[in-house]
């Protein structure tokens, strides 16, 4: 497991973005849960942030793909909406402990 972040760097209803050697990321934190997946879109293979940091929709119960506006779960990855639906993002294993959120590539 390689070392994210801080908790209290990634707080409830918020996105992020990172980069991990050449891997890119993002998490979100929902329901106190954190779910990280690759900062890469099943479409074109292109980022998803339309800014830094900026992966969620304008309801923040969705991430969006600023490229062409697909939207995924932030649940599981899953496309519910857009030119990939039914296609995943990336799924990295993380956990959370008193140090800090952790990832698994």
């Amino acid at each position: 497991m390689q070392f994210l972040c801080a908790s209290a760097e990634l707080t409830e209803g918020r996105s992020r973005g990172f980069r991990l050697g050449e891997t890119r990321l993002l998490a979100v934190r929902k329901d106190g849960r954190v779910f990280v997946y690759a900062n890469r879109c099943p479409h074109r293979g292109i980022p998803l942030e339309w800014q830094a940091d900026q992966f969620l929709d304008h309801s923040g119960r969705l991430i969006q793909c600023a490229s062409h506006g697909a939207l995924f779960l932030i649940e599981n990855g899953e496309c519910i909406a857009g030119p990939c639906a039914g296609q995943e993002l990336e799924n990295f294993p993380c956990r959370e402990d008193d140090k800090g959120i952790w990832v698994e590539l």
